[in-house]
């Protein structure tokens, strides 16, 4: 007998509106694939870095929970992104992401687990659900406007429509980071393979 395989987009249950409902199911399968393909890292994986001013693959776990909780409050919810930072035991700036040049992992990381950053992303997620649920497409539809707090003299306009697409895309990104990152630690046991 052949295999069954369903392929079908359908809104995640408990959100007034459909779009948000279809953005949290890419969502949840864009992670439950990053959380299937980083099973078995160890803390020493995690924190391992391919050579200074890298990203480890916990620094970027961390990164893709934090940006989640910042963009659903700024671009959705229409607070300032600092108000991110009540929420969430990371602020902003925490994962280190972007490393400066030559830079070392932050210490707040270093030797965590899977299962500490597996709570991360599901806090995140958890907290997206529920900012989302009580909103409507027409909710989604509305054009905010604010500055960059990272990039000077930068202004920004977006709909919180935009804002799940850039969580989804900026996810999957990552992931594909952290695919790389696990195949060159594998390749190196621990150490930047050599060309």
């Amino acid at each position: 007998m052949a295999r069954w395989m369903e392929r079908v987009l359908a809104p995640v249950a408990g959100t007034n509106s459909p779009l948000a409902g279809r953005f949290l199911w890419q969502l949840d399968d864009q992670t439950r694939r990053l959380t299937e393909h980083t099973r078995g890292a160890t803390a020493a994986e995690l924190c391992w870095q391919a050579a200074p001013g890298m990203n480890t693959i916990g620094m970027l776990l961390a990164h893709v929970a934090v940006v989640e909780i910042g963009w659903v409050v700024r671009g959705v919810l229409d607070r300032p992104f600092e108000h991110a930072d009540a929420l969430f035991p990371l602020r902003w700036a925490d994962p280190g992401v972007p490393l400066a040049p030559g830079g070392a992992p932050p210490e707040l990381l270093r030797g965590r687990t899977l299962e500490y950053f597996d709570d991360l992303l599901a806090r995140a997620r958890r907290f997206t659900k529920q900012a989302l649920a009580p909103l409507t497409d027409a909710d989604l539809e509305r054009r905010l406007r604010f500055a960059l707090p990272w990039m000077e003299d930068t202004e920004m306009e977006v709909n919180g429509l935009w804002t799940l697409y850039h969580l989804l895309e900026h996810e999957a990104g990552h992931y594909g980071q952290i695919n790389l990152l696990r195949h060159h630690y594998r390749l190196g046991a621990g150490e930047t393979p050599t060309p």
